[in-house]
């Protein structure tokens, strides 16, 4: 089994959630990924997602795409790579926070993982942002 890891708000499963879970997909047969908790959306973003952390994974553990689905950790979010230990992890071609020094945070728990970005899907029509302010 070859474990994929994805991580993010996900709040509102659009088109370009599912086209990230697909090309993740292409790089192993186990797809888990980590949906933010409220409180870490709310420092990162300024303001709380529109649906509450388990609504949002509630709603992933729907998607057939998916294996796994889990909370992220509210202390760190470096932890619960940790403890998936996936082969690679795929980031959304916009994903910047908890990235840029990811490699050597992996490094530093002692984990070697690949690490690849995937490409957007119509991100003019499907980003988070655009969606949420349509609504």
């Amino acid at each position: 089994m070859r474990k994929v890891l994805v991580f993010g708000t996900f709040d509102g499963l659009h088109l370009g959630h599912l086209n990230l879970f697909r090309q993740a997909k292409k790089h192993g047969n186990y797809l888990v990924v980590v949906v933010a908790r409220d409180a870490t959306v709310n420092k990162i973003k300024n303001n709380l997602p529109l649906k509450n952390e388990k609504k949002r994974l509630r709603e992933i553990r729907k998607c057939k795409l998916v294996n796994k689905a889990v909370l992220g950790h509210k202390n760190n979010p470096y932890w619960i790579i940790k403890e998936i230990n996936p082969d690679v992890i795929c980031l959304g071609y916009d994903q910047k926070v908890f990235t840029e020094n990811l490699s050597k945070e992996l490094e530093k728990i002692g984990l070697k993982i690949k690490i690849y970005r995937m490409k957007p899907y119509k991100p003019e029509r499907f980003h988070s942002v655009i969606i949420s302010k349509t609504k």
